[in-house]
């Protein structure tokens, strides 16, 4: 019992900045969205359907990975999200101040792109194990779930 609360708590936390936060405020604040990816691509429609594709994966992943279905995969997906949203829009090779040491604006952007690329290597280490067989694994079967909630006894 404890053991599933466990896991329940950490897929919690390693969706919680998407679900709700990140997919929520895409919705509520969709115009500011849209602003925000049109610093990224010139076409104000291509923004729009970044914007509604990235809320849809944030959800829809998250929710797979909480439920169980088909949650390796959906962990990869997010994974790959993350690594493509921190080279898009934390771009702090961009930034004109940025440097290590005194006032850095770029260097707040440097903490988020790494931060987006840990949060990567966490979905995964839930998509893949902790070992080369779990690659493997997924490879072969992309589609299947962790069984995450499953109970597990030794005998």
């Amino acid at each position: 019992m404890m053991s599933t609360f466990i896991v329940i708590i950490a897929r919690c936390l390693l969706v919680l900045l998407f679900l709700p936060f990140s997919a929520l405020d895409k919705l509520l604040n969709f115009n500011q969205a849209v602003a925000q990816a049109s610093q990224a691509v010139a076409l104000p429609w291509l923004a729009k359907v970044l914007i509604g594709v990235g809320c849809l994966v944030e959800v829809v992943m998250s929710t797979a990975i909480l439920t169980g279905i088909a949650d390796r995969l959906a962990a990869c997906i997010l994974a790959i999200y993350c690594i493509v949203t921190a080279i898009v829009w934390k771009p702090f090779w961009k930034a004109p101040d940025f440097r290590f040491r005194g006032n850095s604006g770029g260097r707040d952007v440097f903490w988020d792109f790494l931060k987006n690329l840990a949060l990567a290597g966490g979905f995964f280490l839930l998509a893949f194990g902790t070992n080369a067989p779990g690659v493997q694994r997924f490879l072969n079967h992309p589609l299947s779930s962790s069984h995450p909630y499953a109970d597990f006894h030794q005998e």
